[in-house]
């Protein structure tokens, strides 16, 4: 999967790293083998083997959604970094 810059007003997650294996850091951007659309990383249970996502960016009417998602519904060759606010011009 190539990496690829996605923008929102006011938000930014943009693909600078790519991981070889399972690296996964809380504000991570990431994709998951259910769906297309990119998730923020909220939480990780390495002991457990599953981590807290919600959709990104996030929803403009009472933001999204946090849910469970096990480890290995998480492709292993990728990671992106989740960037603060993008500065204005």
């Amino acid at each position: 999967m190539p990496n690829e810059l996605i923008t929102a007003p006011g938000q930014r997650c943009s693909a600078t790293v790519s991981h070889p294996s399972m690296d996964l850091h809380q504000g991570d951007c990431i994709r998951i083998d259910s769906s297309t659309d990119l998730f923020q990383v909220i939480g990780v249970d390495n002991a457990h083997n599953r981590c807290w996502v919600r959709r990104w960016p996030l929803q403009p009417k009472g933001g999204s959604r946090v849910f469970e998602v096990p480890l290995q519904q998480i492709p292993r060759e990728q990671s992106t970094t989740l960037s603060g606010p993008a500065p204005h011009r």
